[in-house]
C-alpha cells in the first residue's frame, strides 16, 4: 500500500485557536487554583543564574567607577593634607627660630653684668672672605655711636674689637686673627700673659710664657684691662695644652677661645658709662 505524497495537516487557524484556548485555560487555572506556581519557581531557578551573570558587568563597572572616584578623592585629600602639613612645618620652624632668637638675645644681654658698661646688640651681616683675615661686619655704625677700638663680646666672652666704622656698619677684627693680641690674666694664679691669634678659630697661643710658669691646663684667662681697649674681667680663653720643651726659649701654651668665633651671629658692643663716646639709640635720633 503506497503512502500518499501530500498529507493534509492542521491549518494555522486551528492551531492558533487551540493555543489561545490552552493559554486562557492556564491563566484561569493559575488565577483560581495557583496551579502554575511550581512552574514559575522552576523557571525562575533556571533564569536566575542568567540574570545574575547579566548584572555582574554592571556591578563591576559601578564598583570600578566608585573606587576610581574614591581613589581620586583620597589623592586630592592627601595632597591637600601634605600642603597644610608643609605650611604648618614652615610656621613651626619660624616659631622655633623666634624662640631660639629670643633665648639667644636674653643670654647675650645677661652676659654683661657690670653696671659701668653700656651695651647694644649688633648682628653679623657679612664675614670676610679672606682666609687669612678673621673679620666680620655688623649692622651698627657711627649712627649708633660705634667707634674704632670699641670692645665686642658675645654671651660667652670676648669676640674682638672694632677696626673700622661706617655710618650704618662696622668691621670687627676677631681675637683669632693673626694680627690681634689681647692682654689677659689667669683667673686662678693672676699671672698676666698676652694671648695672640694664630689664624684659627679653634685655638690661640700665649706669648713668651717661661718654662717655670705656674699656669696650668684648664686655667681661665680673663681680660686684664691693660691697654685701655678691653674692660677687665671678661673671659677670653681657657688653656688646653702646655708643653715645656727646654729646647725652645719659651713654653708652648695653647688656649681655646670661650666665645663661639666660628658661629658668631649676635654680639654686644660695649661702651664705658663714663666715656664721652656713648651709644645712640633710635629713640634718641627721633628726638633729635
Amino acid at each position: 500500500m503506497s503512502t500518499p505524497l501530500f498529507v493534509r495537516s492542521v491549518s494555522l487557524k486551528v492551531r492558533l485557536t487551540l493555543a489561545l484556548s490552552l493559554a486562557f485555560l492556564l491563566i484561569f487555572l493559575d488565577h483560581r487554583l495557583d496551579a502554575m506556581q511550581p512552574v514559575r519557581l522552576f523557571l525562575n531557578s533556571l533564569v536566575s543564574p542568567v540574570q545574575y551573570l547579566a548584572v555582574v558587568p554592571e556591578q563591576a563597572l559601578d564598583n570600578f567607577i566608585s573606587q576610581v572616584q574614591s581613589r581620586r578623592a583620597l589623592v586630592n585629600e592627601n595632597e591637600l593634607l601634605k600642603q597644610e602639613m608643609l605650611d604648618l612645618q614652615g610656621r613651626m620652624q619660624r616659631y622655633e627660630f623666634l624662640m631660639l632668637e629670643n633665648e639667644r638675645l636674653r643670654t647675650l644681654l645677661a652676659s654683661d653684668s657690670r653696671d659701668d658698661r653700656l651695651r647694644m646688640v649688633a648682628e653679623v651681616i657679612a664675614v670676610d672672605s679672606d682666609p687669612f683675615s678673621h673679620q666680620v661686619v655688623v649692622n651698627k655704625g657711627t649712627r649708633h655711636g660705634v667707634y674704632i677700638g670699641q670692645p665686642v663680646i658675645d654671651a660667652n666672652g670676648v669676640i674682638g674689637q672694632v677696626v673700622s666704622v661706617g655710618v650704618t656698619t662696622a668691621r670687627i677684627i676677631l681675637i683669632s686673627d693673626q694680627s690681634h693680641a689681647i692682654p689677659t690674666r689667669s683667673a686662678e694664679s693672676e699671672i698676666r700673659v698676652i694671648v695672640q691669634g694664630v689664624g684659627s678659630t679653634e685655638f690661640l697661643e700665649l706669648m713668651h710664657v717661661p718654662h717655670s710658669t705656674e699656669l696650668q691646663e684648664g686655667d681661665l684667662l680673663l681680660s686684664s684691662g691693660l691697654g685701655g681697649v678691653f674692660p677687665e674681667g671678661y673671659p677670653v680663653a681657657r688653656i688646653h695644652s702646655l708643653v715645656r720643651d727646654e729646647s725652645l726659649p719659651f713654653a708652648r701654651v695653647r688656649a681655646t677661645p670661650v666665645a663661639n668665633l666660628d658661629r658668631i651671629r649676635m654680639l654686644l658692643l660695649l661702651w664705658d658709662a663714663e666715656s664721652d663716646q656713648q651709644p645712640i639709640r633710635p629713640e634718641q635720633e627721633e628726638t633729635e
